[in-house]
């Protein structure tokens, strides 16, 4: 948390006005280190956060942030490590074609082939979340897309997309993991059918984390609405775009996951081991 900083540019009107006021303000780095061991820490605390929500399924799920220095290689949690002990240290880091290039735990082969293609495909994007989550995979076998029920749910208005391509089977064949691609590039979430949720980000993990948090959550209310029988109240497409503009960039995305990362930072000091 660092004091509103006279000067730097609002990106939002969440932003105070008001000098001087202890607000998050996007890290600037002195060095490739500086920016890396940042981007390492966040990515233990999405994993951590992963834990917290109970997004655990065995070995599955899978993290990924690109390296700052050398773009074709990305920052991953390690196979057969539960989310809540991910920490610094048993970080891997691996290349697009599997191999691991740091680190002594092996790569989820799901995982390389689905963000491997991902972060090959578009070099621009940073960060993808992807995790066997309940109310997620349950929605994601009606093979529809999110009805824009609420304010949360906006932040997904016109931004997510469902894929029935190699739909229920395991990603482990590179073909799927270009399917899934073309539709990432394009979305900040995507509802693979009969599979899960999975988020990407160009801003950070902290964005890509958050939304898949919030993915996860909009998927749980629109199976608590659809059990009522009572059609719902939707959004017009004026107020579901309004809402995203203003509570749906990658910029309030960030802005969410921080509170999520003090409380672990707080909490959970052996992240940082």
């Amino acid at each position: 948390m660092l004091d509103n900083v006279p000067g730097r540019n609002r990106v939002s009107i969440y932003q105070p006005e008001q000098e001087g006021l202890i607000f998050p303000e996007i890290p600037q780095f002195a060095s490739v280190a500086e920016e890396r061991e940042y981007r390492k820490q966040h990515l233990v605390a999405a994993t951590r956060a992963f834990g917290m929500h109970g997004f655990d399924y065995g070995f599955a799920g899978h993290l990924t942030v690109r390296d700052p220095e050398h773009p074709e290689l990305y920052w991953t949690n390690p196979m057969c490590v539960h989310f809540s002990q991910v920490r610094m240290s048993n970080l891997i880091l691996a290349d697009h074609e599997g191999r691991v290039v740091e680190g002594r735990y092996a790569i989820n082969r799901a995982g390389f082939v689905l963000h491997a293609a991902v972060h090959q495909e578009y070099p621009d994007i940073v960060a993808m979340c992807h995790a066997h989550t309940t109310y997620g995979t349950a929605w994601c076998a009606t093979g529809r897309p999110l009805d824009m029920i609420s304010q949360d749910a906006a932040a997904f208005y016109n931004n997510h997309a469902v894929i029935g391509a190699s739909a229920g089977a395991v990603a482990v064949e590179r073909e799927s993991g270009w399917t899934v691609a073309k539709e990432m590039g394009r979305n900040r979430g995507v509802l693979h059918q009969n599979h899960g949720l999975l988020t990407c980000s160009r801003h950070s993990i902290d964005d890509a984390a958050f939304w898949f948090i919030a993915l996860e959550r909009a998927c749980q209310q629109q199976l608590l609405v659809e059990a009522t029988g009572i059609k719902p109240q939707l959004l017009s497409a004026k107020t579901a775009q309004y809402s995203q503009d203003h509570v749906g960039n990658d910029f309030i995305g960030w802005l969410h996951f921080q509170t999520i990362y003090s409380q672990i930072a707080a909490t959970q000091p052996d992240m940082f081991e």
